[in-house]
């Protein structure tokens, strides 16, 4: 039995099919975290009869005429893979919205159930709605659900529901709308959609009983006066990150890396053992420091990253990143961005390849293609254990560094907007309406899971891509061209050392000319986190976590000694590794959004000459103002930097001369 599960975007449509099935779906407060249908099986507790029941969630959609491509999607679901019975997710906190929706999947012929969801918040508000009077209404079955609650949630009954009316094979009795023929014309639409609308209010009146309050403006509209203001919003959100970073880098996060750099420190020593001195060097050197040194060091940060993420998840849950959508949302529109851009780039915050592919729900392509273009420059999950480690190397885990790096993202996003726009000649202008979820305590339950399954695709990435990226690095390290060991203390002669020296050279105006850095850079490129397992491997580091006093090891001057850079340079290549193109995953989410060969190569030289000239200029003013002299290649640094710059700005010129052309052809038509 086919089952599509249909709903208005935050009505806790994905919430439900998580808790139907078992799976662990993105659940987000704003719409567009689903971009696809996702399909799974009922759980076997709600199905003791082994029915064979799959389950389809499709993205929110508001009504059956599409506006966006996630309503496309669950448009031509519904009418042409024909499901056997229709789950309609209806937000009881919110009755006459969810409705319109309703009447227009009644009228399929499809067997409709309707899971009244989120009663348990209607409850608290002190308001009512009377089901069996809806039921009647709709003349279809009405559940009342709770799909946050693992007991007495309505999803048993809800089930039982779906299945008799998916095997009573009964059509779909719509309620009477007055709709006698089919619409062919916008005066037939718009008089439709009033008896719609009526209809809906009829039954909402009739329904719904609300508790009557004398204070019009609620607790939350008081909180959203000062939290999503449009000035007080923007340090408000940077004290809560700076908070979150706090946590994960400086209190908890490290406390916890205790027992997981004991383990890999433990296991390190009982392989070495057990290898004892017979073994063949070369093997005992890529086990020990190539296999288990460069994949421990990247796993060392994983309890670091753990706890951002559930603090992350808590202010998903909470609905405070919603907010961040509003607050950002007034500086998107001026640099020609959709309001929808935010959600792609707070998503991405987690993972860049979910971020860029929610872009598609933007329905201007030029928008839609800019923003998949910029979404990357959010420092997500791989680039954390970078933060974490030239934060700690360099800046004795100072959680400003972090907490600068997201609002450095943000300033990027908008400079690199307001170029695209430029050489696109595109000035349009969209408008974005969100519907804001109201505040709740946030689902510890939930928040754990998320970052249990961000934590799980961390290590298999571990266990795999960066296990073989970083066994390649140290056979590379091992050997010359002449397949001879490299002697003690020659490491310049290995086939890395040569291969990357030609790139190390473009990064001296960058303050890391050394084949290490550049090494490390390249195979980032493959997985941003390979960057600090390369560098493990490189500088024969086993882990970076200093057990004894919970803390970076580069709190004090040892990594930072072995390193050979400076502060100025560290935080020069940590900018360089952040804002250049992304993981070769994220780039062909890339290239799958943009839809565009022209797109693609364009956007990966953008983010390569911004990163590059972020870079230079952060070493090079950077090392102006704490030494009193530029740094070294300023000037081979200057040429390439005005060659890029040279580059954009003539292509600005260019989109600006095409559109004002464009422009006046458009006028002499008219």
């Amino acid at each position: 039995m086919k089952i599509a599960l249909a709903g208005n975007p935050n009505s806790g449509k994905t919430t439900l099919f998580n808790a139907i099935t078992g799976k662990l779906e993105q659940v987000g407060n704003w719409a567009g975290v689903t971009v696809e249908k996702k399909e799974a099986r009922v759980k076997a507790s709600l199905n003791p009869r082994n029915e064979n029941l799959i389950v389809a969630d499709l993205p929110g959609a508001y009504s059956m005429s599409p506006y966006t491509s996630e309503e496309s999607i669950t448009k031509d679901f519904v009418q042409n893979e024909h499901p056997d019975v229709i789950i309609n997710i209806v937000d009881s906190t919110n009755l006459s919205r969810g409705l319109y929706f309703t009447t227009q999947l009644l009228e399929l012929g499809i067997p409709v159930i309707v899971a009244l969801n989120k009663c348990d918040l209607l409850e608290k508000k002190g308001n009512t709605i009377d089901i069996t009077a809806l039921s009647d209404a709709l003349k279809c079955p009405v559940i009342s659900t709770v799909s946050t609650k693992s007991s007495n949630n309505g999803l048993p009954e809800l089930i039982e529901a779906v299945v008799t009316a998916g095997k009573s094979g009964k059509k779909q009795l719509a309620p009477a709308l007055g709709r006698a023929r089919k619409i062919s014309t916008k005066d037939e639409f718009e008089r439709n959609d009033k008896k719609r609308y009526a209809f809906v209010n009829e039954v909402v009146t009739e329904v719904e009983r609300r508790k009557v309050s004398s204070d019009k403006q609620t607790v939350q509209d008081r909180v959203d006066r000062v939290v999503a203001h449009k000035w007080l919003g923007i340090p408000i959100f940077a004290v809560i990150v700076y908070v979150i970073f706090s946590i994960s880098q400086s209190w908890v996060g490290p406390w916890i890396a205790d027992t997981f750099v004991g383990w890999i420190d433990l296991l390190y020593a009982q392989v070495s053992t057990l290898l004892g001195d017979n073994v063949n060097p070369v093997l005992g050197t890529l086990l020990l420091d190539g296999i288990i040194g460069g994949v421990g060091a990247v796993i060392g940060f994983l309890p670091l990253i753990m706890v951002l993420f559930f603090c992350m998840a808590l202010l998903e849950d909470c609905g405070y990143m919603a907010r961040v959508a509003v607050i950002m949302d007034r500086f998107f529109k001026l640099v020609g961005l959709s309001g929808r851009s935010i959600i792609p780039m707070i998503v991405g915050t987690g993972c860049g390849i979910p971020g860029v592919m929610a872009t598609r729900t933007i329905k201007a392509e030029r928008q839609r293609r800019t923003t998949a273009m910029l979404t990357t420059f959010m420092p997500c999950g791989a680039k954390l254990p970078i933060i974490a480690l030239f934060a700690g190397v360099f800046f004795g885990d100072n959680s400003w560094v972090g907490t600068s790096m997201y609002f450095l993202g943000i300033f990027i996003i908008i400079i690199g907007a307001l170029i695209v726009r430029r050489i696109t000649g595109d000035y349009s202008r969209s408008f974005f309406i969100m519907e804001l979820p109201e505040y709740r305590f946030p689902s510890l339950k939930r928040a754990a899971i998320s970052m249990l399954t961000r934590a799980k695709a961390f290590i298999i990435k571990a266990g795999t891509i960066i296990l073989i990226c970083n066994a390649v690095v140290q056979i590379l390290q091992t050997f010359d061209w002449n397949f001879r060991v490299v002697a003690e203390g020659a490491p310049d002669s290995s086939i890395l050392a040569s291969l990357a020296s030609p790139v190390a050279f473009l990064f001296i105006p960058l303050g890391f000319g050394l084949w290490q850095f550049a090494a490390a850079a390249i195979t980032g490129f493959i997985a941003k986190e390979n960057v600090v397992g390369t560098l493990a491997v490189c500088f024969a580091i086993t882990n970076f976590i200093d057990t004894d006093e919970l803390a970076l090891v580069g709190s004090g001057t040892d990594v930072s000694s072995v390193f050979g850079i400076g502060a100025v340079a560290g935080l020069s290549y940590l900018i360089f590794n952040l804002f250049t193109p992304p993981c070769f995953a994220a780039i062909g989410a890339m290239n799958s959004e943009l839809e565009s060969r022209k797109w693609l190569w364009g956007a990966i030289g953008f983010q390569m000459g911004m990163g590059y000239t972020a870079a230079f200029l952060v070493y090079q003013i950077g090392t102006l103002l704490t030494e009193g002299t530029l740094g070294k290649g300023f000037v081979g640094g200057l040429i390439a930097v005005a060659i890029i710059v040279g580059y954009v700005v003539y292509l600005m010129r260019k989109g600006t001369r095409d559109a004002r052309i464009h422009g006046g052809l458009q006028s002499v038509k008219l």
